[in-house]
C-alpha cells in the first residue's frame, strides 16, 4: 500500500496537481514518522491506521473551522478528506460485524463483562482496521450485560 501511495504521489507530481501532490506528501511524512516510531516497515493495517487516523484530525479540524465560519479553510478540509479516503477499504457493515461478534462469542463464550477485554482483543484480530473499535466495543459490552 505505501508503493501503491508513492507511485500517487509520483504521478500527481508529473499531472502538476500541486494539492493533491501536498495531501500525499503529508500522509507520505506521517507514515515515514510513524515507521520511525516504530522502527520497522508498516503493514497495511498499520498504514490504514496511520491514514485514519489522518482523517480523523482533519475532521474535527474541518468541525472547528465550519463552526467559525472558515469556508475556504473548511472545502480544502474536505478535498484532502476525500483524497486519504480513496486509500482505506470500506469499513464492514454492521451485519457483518455482528456475524463475527457472534463468532467469537461462540468460540470464546464469555460469561461476565470482565472478559470483555478477550472478546474485544479477539474481535478486532480479525476485522482488523476494517471496523471501528468503538462500535466493537459498544456492541460487545451490550452482549455482555
Amino acid at each position: 500500500m505505501f508503493e501503491q501511495i508513492k507511485k500517487d504521489l509520483v504521478s500527481s507530481m508529473k499531472e502538476q496537481d500541486k494539492f493533491k501532490t501536498s495531501v500525499l506528501r503529508m500522509l507520505k511524512s506521517a507514515l515515514q514518522t510513524e515507521s520511525i516510531n516504530k522502527n520497522k516497515e508498516l503493514n497495511d493495517d498499520e498504514i490504514i491506521s496511520v491514514i485514519k487516523k489522518q482523517i480523523k484530525i482533519r475532521t474535527s479540524s474541518l468541525e472547528e473551522y465550519k463552526k467559525y465560519n472558515r469556508d475556504e479553510i473548511a472545502k480544502d478540509l474536505a478535498k484532502e478528506i476525500e483524497i486519504l479516503k480513496t486509500y482505506i477499504p470500506e469499513d464492514l457493515s454492521l451485519e457483518e460485524l455482528d456475524k463475527i461478534i457472534d463468532e467469537v462469542f461462540t468460540k470464546l463464550n464469555p460469561t461476565s463483562i470482565k472478559e470483555m477485554g478477550k472478546v474485544i482483543k479477539e474481535v478486532g484480530s480479525i476485522v482488523g482496521s476494517r471496523a471501528d473499535m468503538s462500535i466493537v466495543s459498544q456492541k460487545v459490552k451490550e452482549r455482555l450485560n
